[in-house]
C-alpha cells in the first residue's frame, strides 16, 4: 500500500482512493464501570454564565471526562428562551467525577444523583437518547425509528466567546426558532498530536467544535429551501467568532455549501476552496497521494480529493 496511501486513507476520506473492503483496528482498554450525567439549563438558570464557564474548563477538567453541551431554542407559548442541555461520559467512577466537578466546574450546580454509573456499552446506548435498562440488541437494528430530513455545518472556536456574544447568539437562535448547535471541546490527546500525523488537522488550538443542525419532516423543496436558508443564516451570523483563514470544518459533516467538484473532475484550485477548509495544509499531500495512486480520477464524488490533472488530462498550472 505504501505510508503515504496509509496515511491519507486515515482521515482524508478513504473513497477519494479506493474501496477499502478491511480495517485492523487496535482496541483501548476501558473501565468496567463508566460514569454519565445528562442536565439542562435554561437562560432563566443561568445558561449564559455556565456555557461561557464550560469553554474555559469543559476540555481541561480531565482526559478521562466529554462533556458535550447541545444548545437548542425553546418556543413557549409565553416565553422564548434557549436551553443548554450538558451531556457527559468520564471514564471512572461517580465518587471521582463528583469531586472532580465540585472542585473544577461548580457552576453546573450537579447533584449527587444526576452522576449514573454504567457499563461501557450502555454508554453507548445513553449517548443514543436511549432509557437506561435498554437492550443492547437495538444497536443492532439498521432501520430508523423516523424518517427526517437533516443538514449539519461545521465551525471551530479558537477563543471562547465572551458573554455578550453568547447572548447575541442566544438571540439570533430565538429568531430562527430550528437550527440547534452542538459544542464538543477538543484537547486532550487530540492536543497531543500533531496536525501533520494524520490528515485531520483540527487538533492544538481548538477550544471546541461547533454542530449546526436543522432536521424537517415535510417534503417538497420549498420546507428544504427554508430549512437550508434558516441553518446557513445561523452559520453566516457565527463568522465573526470562528476560525479563520481558513475558516474550518468537519470533513464527516459532509457540507457541500462550502464548493463541490460537480461531475467530480475539477482543478486542484477549484477543489482547495473546500478542501483546505477539512484538510487544512495537509489536503495538498491527499492530491499528491491521489495523482500517485489514482491519476485517472476513478474514484470520485462531490468533494472527493481530485488528482493534479485536469479533466482534459493537463497538468493544473
Amino acid at each position: 500500500m505504501g505510508e503515504d496511501l496509509f496515511w491519507a486513507i486515515r482521515g482524508g476520506g478513504g473513497a477519494s482512493f479506493g474501496v477499502i473492503v478491511s480495517w485492523k483496528i487496535k482496541l483501548v482498554q476501558v473501565p468496567e464501570v463508566v460514569t454519565v450525567f445528562r442536565v439542562e439549563r435554561t437562560l432563566e438558570q443561568g445558561a449564559t454564565d455556565i456555557v461561557h464557564q464550560w469553554q474555559h474548563v469543559g476540555n481541561t477538567i480531565d482526559n478521562d471526562l466529554f462533556i458535550r453541551v447541545v444548545v437548542m431554542p425553546v418556543n413557549r407559548k409565553t416565553q422564548k428562551t434557549v436551553k443548554a442541555k450538558f451531556v457527559a461520559l468520564y471514564l471512572g467512577n461517580a465518587e471521582k467525577l463528583e469531586a472532580l466537578m465540585g472542585e473544577r466546574f461548580p457552576q453546573l450546580g450537579l447533584k449527587h444523583e444526576d452522576y449514573v454509573e454504567i457499563g461501557w456499552i450502555e454508554s453507548v446506548l445513553y449517548w443514543s437518547n436511549y432509557p437506561i435498562g435498554t437492550s443492547a440488541d437495538v444497536l443492532l437494528e439498521r432501520i430508523p425509528q423516523s424518517v427526517k430530513f437533516l443538514k449539519k455545518k461545521s465551525d471551530y472556536i479558537q477563543e471562547p466567546m465572551s458573554k455578550a456574544s453568547l447572548e447575541g447568539l442566544w438571540n439570533k437562535m430565538m429568531e430562527l426558532k430550528k437550527p440547534v448547535l452542538t459544542f464538543n471541546p477538543y484537547g486532550g490527546k487530540m492536543s497531543k498530536i500533531s496536525e501533520l500525523d494524520t490528515p485531520f488537522p483540527h487538533r492544538a488550538g481548538n477550544v471546541y467544535k461547533i454542530q449546526y443542525s436543522v432536521n424537517w419532516k415535510e417534503e417538497g423543496s420549498e420546507a428544504e429551501d427554508k430549512h437550508l436558508d434558516l441553518i446557513r443564516r445561523l452559520y453566516e451570523y457565527m463568522a465573526p467568532y470562528v476560525s479563520k483563514s481558513p475558516r474550518c470544518s468537519y470533513l464527516n459533516y459532509r457540507d457541500v455549501d462550502l464548493g463541490t467538484n460537480g461531475n467530480g473532475n475539477v482543478s486542484y484550485s477549484e477543489a482547495s476552496v473546500w478542501g483546505t477548509k477539512y484538510f487544512k495544509g495537509n489536503f495538498e499531500r491527499l492530491v499528491q497521494v491521489k495523482t500517485a495512486v489514482d491519476p485517472g480520477n476513478f474514484f470520485r464524488y462531490e468533494q472527493s480529493i481530485p488528482p493534479l490533472t485536469a479533466w482534459n488530462g493537463k497538468m493544473v498550472e
